[in-house]
């Protein structure tokens, strides 16, 4: 039966599709986005199908009670890499479908051979790839040590070939690396495009839950950091991984966008060696390593990820303006988020910060947002403005408000035992949680009201 065929315009950033290009997607709004791809429309004319013959091919769905549905958590499995674990929430749950994300170069590749080396001992694993040859697999494999015989290695891109070897080996675990490459031969378009990535997408969601195959996929980013393709490829898995930091750095920040079996705001931190990824399991201890003694600007603040007290060192240089229009620069923080807290500063505390340029750093490269650092951003601020250094023994957190209030912030108790676990001796917070956290000995507690009473104590 001959098949007709159709050209229609998909937008490569959402995956919405239009008869006509347009310059402009009315789904997502992004500019020069459209291409054109040729579909299979179906059977052409002269072939029917009787509605009983349809309805005796569906499959009687079997219906049962949701309180009879048993979810044990205990059949996770462990990858053998905690921060990964802690990331997807205890483990890989079976049959689900995990998208990983990145950079070119972050350790995506790198993450998912080790959680093959890791598990190659006890399952049976099928690492596909579509950009690397066997032996380039190998030599990366071979700066990680001894691999089990149970990884097994496939090189192709064809999505009717790979489903034919995941039916006939039925593996544990199945790496796709990567999906951009993937194409179907029912598919005219291209390897990559829209309509190639949301079939080999749909392929393998079949595969993982129809034989209960765990599968982590690859996905290329673009130049925003998104992943590259339809965003309903986000839609259709399970959980979606981001790698985060610079390529150049030595740290690599792994962080849960979405997450359907777990929490979306746990975070695994990792450093890249030579022989892979090393799990940072204090990242508190090492975020402030290097940090300077006596130094005005620099101050110690408490941000959560999750359940995870992280401490992080929080600079500020602020100097007097040569230009008419002073300069104002925020990197590891919100920009806009840096100016309402200087406004703050200049209208209840009177400083003059007007003429003054202004360059907050968060150190380590990480990148934080949470309103609990905003007294850290606002003692940095202070100390580097009056030029006057903060005890570093000291720590910081709370919310400042447009009135110059500190507004209590979420775990208050998990940020001071961190804080005295890595041999802080005073900390500020808002005076409101001194209630929640009298029960821990052994540092100092002060808490404020405002920033008025914050910036006084120095």
């Amino acid at each position: 039966m001959a098949k007709s065929r159709k050209s229609v315009f998909f937008c490569q950033n959402c995956g919405h599709e239009e008869s006509k290009w347009l310059g402009q997607c009315p789904a997502c709004g992004e500019w020069n986005s459209f291409v054109e791809e040729r579909i299979d429309t179906g059977i052409t004319k002269g072939t029917t199908v009787s509605a009983r013959a349809v309805r005796e091919s569906v499959r009687e769905a079997a219906v049962v009670p949701l309180t009879d549905v048993s979810a044990d958590d205990e059949a996770r499995c462990r990858t053998g890499i905690g921060e990964l674990d802690r990331v997807l929430g205890g483990g890989i749950v079976p049959g689900s479908l995990v998208l990983v994300g990145g950079d070119p170069g972050i350790g995506k590749s790198t993450l998912l051979l080790q959680v093959c080396q890791q598990m190659a001992e006890m399952k049976k694993i099928l690492y596909i790839s579509g950009e690397e040859s066997q032996s380039q697999i190998k030599l990366r494999a071979n700066r990680m040590g001894k691999f089990s015989p149970n990884l097994l290695l496939l090189c192709e891109t064809n999505l009717e070939t790979i489903q034919g070897v995941i039916e006939k080996e039925k593996p544990e675990l199945v790496i796709i690396d990567s999906i951009q490459t993937m194409y179907s031969e029912e598919v005219s378009s291209a390897p990559g495009s829209v309509s190639q990535v949301r079939e080999s997408t749909n392929v393998f969601m079949q595969l993982a839950k129809g034989l209960c195959i765990s599968i982590f996929i690859v996905g290329h980013v673009t130049k925003e950091g998104t992943v590259a393709g339809p965003r309903v490829l986000e839609h259709m898995v399970d959980t979606v991984l981001y790698f985060e930091g610079d390529r150049h750095a030595s740290y690599r920040i792994l962080r849960a966008v979405k997450n359907r079996f777990g929490s979306t705001n746990e975070i695994g931190v990792f450093e890249m060696r030579q022989d892979g990824l090393t799990e940072v399991e204090n990242p508190s201890e090492y975020m402030l390593s290097g940090k300077p003694e006596n130094a005005s600007g620099s101050v110690v603040a408490c941000s959560m990820e999750g359940t995870r007290p992280i401490l992080i060192e929080i600079q500020a240089l602020v100097c007097r303006s040569n230009f008419g229009m002073p300069r104002r620069t925020a990197a590891g923080t919100d920009y806009n988020r840096v100016n309402l807290l200087m406004a703050v500063l200049e209208k209840r505390l009177g400083m003059a910060l007007s003429n003054c340029d202004a360059y907050i750093n968060i150190a380590g490269g990480i990148r934080m947002n949470e309103p609990a650092i905003d007294l850290g951003i606002v003692l940095a601020i202070a100390s580097s403005f009056r030029n006057r250094p903060i005890d570093e023994k000291t720590i910081v957190f709370g919310e400042v408000g447009l009135s110059g209030e500190v507004r209590a912030v979420s775990m208050p108790e998990q940020r001071v035992a961190e804080a005295k676990k890595l041999g802080f001796e005073t900390c500020i917070l808002p005076e409101v949680s001194l209630k929640m956290v009298k029960g821990i000995q052994g540092i100092k507690l002060i808490g404020v009201k405002n920033i008025g009473d914050a910036v006084g104590i120095f």
